[in-house]
């Protein structure tokens, strides 16, 4: 079985009528002895993500608070991950995708690496810096590119 939150496991017990009292006995014996730990759980659910699928902190934390994580543990998890990092996996994730945009019109390939970036939690600000250096340094001329998201 996969890592689980208090709140996943809690709700896993009640789904099979678990009585309540016997569930939060359950859930605070396996709290006690270290089988039910949502910092780990957080930190370790950051880690793997941004690493294997390039979530931005914004992604990352809808996705922790989904899981029942309180916001406490969510923001010392996601303040966890440098903001350089972040940048390096935008940066990243744009040169993937940045060889199956060309050809296409410069304001087109922006809004789709754009929109990449932005679905993977990452600010417009920064999605749509990092694609415009991108597209520079290809030698792209920046009067090709759009100023904004508007």
């Amino acid at each position: 079985m996969a890592p689980r939150t208090r709140a996943q496991l809690a709700d896993a017990l009640r789904k099979r009528e678990v009585p309540e009292e016997a569930a939060q006995a359950v859930l605070e014996r396996f709290s006690e002895v270290g089988l039910i730990d949502d910092e780990a759980f957080a930190a370790a659910w950051v880690s793997s993500r941004h690493a294997g699928r390039g979530l931005a902190r914004r992604a990352l934390a809808q996705e922790l608070r989904h899981r029942g994580v309180d916001e406490e543990t969510v923001k010392d998890a996601v303040g966890q991950l440098d903001p350089e990092q972040e940048v390096e996996t935008a940066r990243a994730l744009v040169a993937k995708k940045l060889a199956s945009t060309r050809g296409a019109d410069p304001r087109a390939r922006t809004r789709k690496l754009v929109g990449m970036l932005a679905r993977k939690g990452y600010s417009p600000g920064l999605a749509f810096r990092v694609v415009r250096e991108a597209l520079e340094a290809e030698g792209v001329e920046s009067d090709d590119l759009p100023d904004d998201f508007g």
